[in-house]
């Protein structure tokens, strides 16, 4: 068991712990659509120019922030609006992984989560970090934070590719920034703390995979007399299907000590059997029965589940309700020159499968 309250990653705190005040009542709860773009505005919010607009100000203000993040929250104007954008991006993944889970990262209990070491909580941070180093990267070709741009890595000719209208993610800020912005003060770390920063790390290194270079081809009837390249991030979906994937096969610490978790760039030590890379997520204690309502869950009762596939796990074997209805649907479609659609209106029962209580 991990001894008490420790010094929590404030900025990762910011939207695991205090995500319902960040949030709308309407916007705690949403489905993922196909779309990549989950921002929290309309359009994008217009680059404020002075570090005294009173709006900006107030936005770093009204964030649960350090004081020596909110000091450079104030002299980093679109900060505050990409640290929201980051808390929407990793509710919407976590939920959305989380899906079928007996934990489906709900928002109510996650401040008891955090204090423990379970493999939820592993998640929690290396996701948290993920949609925080994401969001930034993309605020900064997005043109939406003032003392970055567009990604300037060597050997890709990156200003022909800004002459071309294309803007890199620039990781390499967003990482240094986040770097700065999560330190912690030095000494007193201990062996829960380091793990915390270990899986956060696990994080933002799962968003660095998926960087890829993208190339261009400009000139006459497709020819490649002009070539650009540019950095960009795989969609956040894509990180979160593999911290999901690390969340599977997270590796408990047994007896954890400062050293066992000492180093999070190559931890070189084995826990049960396996062997631990800086990837890897890392847990101090086997997660609690999400079944029942608890101060870790709400349970799962009243849950929609699928009857072949996750009705058994996530019931608990209370067994499930079934609903049927009649679903209408467009169907038997055909397209009439030149641009008219016509389809019969088709009806077929549905059966919906929920958890007893």
């Amino acid at each position: 068991m991990p001894a008490g309250p420790h010094p929590c990653l404030a900025a990762l705190c910011l939207h695991l712990l205090l995500a319902t005040q960040l949030l709308q009542p309407s916007e705690a709860y949403f489905g993922l659509t196909s779309k990549e773009s989950l921002s929290l505005f309309t359009s994008p919010a217009p680059v404020i120019s002075s570090t005294h607009s009173r709006p900006h100000l107030k936005q770093c203000d009204l964030l649960p922030l350090t004081r020596r993040q909110r000091r450079l929250c104030r002299k980093e104007p679109g900060l505050a609006e990409a640290l929201r954008e980051a808390v929407r991006l990793g509710v919407v993944e976590c939920q959305f992984q989380l899906r079928s889970e007996r934990w489906n990262c709900s928002l109510q209990e996650r401040g008891n989560l955090l204090k423990r070491g379970f493999k939820e909580t592993a998640f929690m941070y290396a996701i948290s970090a993920a949609s925080l180093t994401h969001s930034l990267a993309k605020a900064c070709s997005g043109g939406r934070m003032e003392r970055c741009t567009c990604d300037d890595s060597q050997g890709l000719e990156s200003q022909q590719a800004w002459q071309w209208g294309v803007c890199g993610d620039n990781l390499r800020h967003s990482t240094r920034f986040l770097q700065n912005f999560l330190r912690q003060k030095k000494g007193g770390r201990d062996a829960r703390a380091k793990m915390d920063l270990h899986n956060s790390n696990a994080g933002i290194k799962a968003v660095k995979s998926g960087l890829k270079t993208t190339c261009k081809c400009h000139g006459v009837s497709g020819s490649c007399a002009v070539r650009t390249c540019w950095k960009q991030l795989s969609p956040f979906h894509e990180t979160g299907a593999l911290l999901k994937a690390k969340y599977e096969n997270a590796i408990k610490i047994h007896g954890a000590s400062n050293e066992a978790v000492g180093g999070h760039e190559s931890l070189g030590h084995t826990f049960g059997g396996r062997h631990a890379r800086s990837t890897d997520f890392l847990y101090l204690e086997e997660s609690p029965n999400f079944c029942r309502p608890s101060r870790f869950s709400p349970g799962t009762a009243g849950r929609t589940c699928l009857r072949e596939n996750t009705c058994d796990s996530l019931c608990c074997g209370r067994g499930y309700n079934i609903q049927t209805r009649m679903v209408t649907f467009s169907c038997h479609c055909q397209v009439h020159w030149c641009c008219h659609v016509e389809c019969q209106k088709c009806v077929q029962q549905q059966e919906t499968y929920t958890c007893k209580h």
